[in-house]
């Protein structure tokens, strides 16, 4: 049994890895928080003065479905994008043994994941008494399990803190996909597996497939066009630079040296699929977005907001704001976002 149990008033959030500056950043000038008497555990900041409208509609949510992320994608609730999870239900947890700690958190419910900074060998002898949960690399495509996951972290060598709320099905809040070093020509890949997989989280969108056709603008070297091509989609890529050989070559990928941003969507033509990681000014990312969005050509669309110097939150709302589109912050994302659109 647990030596004491003592419920924390607030939340606390967990950054994506070296992107706590940003996340503090966000809390205060996105969110108004108060960071008075918050208290940083490596990562994870826990805030003890917060809005009450604020946690009380990120509770009324978890509690509606189990976590925030729903496989509907019900949530109306816009977490913090630089905040990976986030303690919905803070305690503080004082123990005597390993067995003890394991118990504490199989009484409130099954599926923990660690954060840890410190302590790193109690914490793997914690985890070892919990029930199994899967923290392996995935490949792609990935299926991830719709039931709650808490979050823990050793904050003393017999003290957790911990939350069975949070706001991510994903175990501390991440997702890492096993690497091909020899095939594709750019790590870019990984971004898009993984924003392929938040568009069947959040819509029900499965990945593009044989018979889809896929704009990829700005596609050199080839990143996300190698993903495509590999799926058996046919692939019209533009950058002003070419792609790697081995998808120049590809029959199933059509290449154009153009400044895609110049190109109406009447120039393409209908897409299943509209991607772009281009680096250009946000504002000028929305405004491509908005022509292909009226012109009806395209169903589905990924693309990444790369933030040039401080962040417009109010432009990314207007990102956010679009129907039939979330954003969000990747695992595999740096200091940008990701604007996804599902038009099914």
């Amino acid at each position: 049994m647990p030596s004491s149990v003592k419920k924390l008033p607030g939340a606390a959030f967990l950054s994506f890895p070296d992107m706590y500056d940003i996340l503090v950043s966000e809390l205060c000038e996105r969110f108004f928080c108060d960071l008075r008497d918050s208290v940083r555990y490596g990562d994870l900041l826990y805030v003890p003065h917060i809005d009450n409208l604020l946690i009380n509609n990120f509770k009324g949510d978890a509690k509606e479905n189990g976590n925030t992320l729903s496989e509907n994608g019900a949530s109306s609730l816009c977490t913090p994008y630089w905040c990976r999870t986030a303690m919905l239900s803070p305690l503080v947890i004082g123990f005597d043994s390993i067995g003890d700690a394991a118990h504490a958190l199989t009484d409130m419910q099954r599926s923990w994941a660690p954060y840890q900074y410190r302590f790193f060998r109690r914490a793997s002898l914690i985890q070892e008494k919990l029930p199994y949960v899967n923290f392996k690399e995935r490949t792609f495509p990935a299926r991830i399990p719709a039931s709650p996951i808490g979050l823990y972290t050793l904050i003393g060598e017999r003290a957790l803190l911990a939350s069975e709320a949070t706001t991510s099905l994903l175990p501390a809040g991440a997702i890492r996909f096993a690497e091909n070093h020899k095939d594709p020509p750019s790590r870019a890949y990984l971004k898009l597996y993984e924003a392929l997989t938040f568009m069947r989280i959040f819509f029900g969108c499965e990945a593009p497939c044989a018979g889809e056709r896929c704009f990829d603008a700005g596609a050199s070297p080839g990143g996300w066009t190698w993903v495509l091509a590999g799926s058996d989609c046919t692939v019209f890529s533009v950058d002003r630079a070419e792609l790697a050989p081995g998808l120049m070559k590809h029959p199933r990928v059509e290449f154009l040296k153009h400044d895609a941003f110049t190109l109406k969507p009447e120039d393409v033509g209908a897409c299943d699929w509209v991607f772009s990681d281009v680096i250009c000014y946000p504002s000028r990312l929305y405004d491509w977005i908005g022509t292909w969005l009226s012109s009806g050509l395209c169903r589905n669309m990924i693309c990444t907001i790369k933030m040039q110097g401080d962040i417009d939150w109010p432009l990314v709302e207007k990102f956010a704001a679009i129907p039939d589109s979330r954003v969000i912050h990747l695992n595999y994302n740096k200091h940008e976002l990701t604007w996804l659109h599902c038009g099914k």
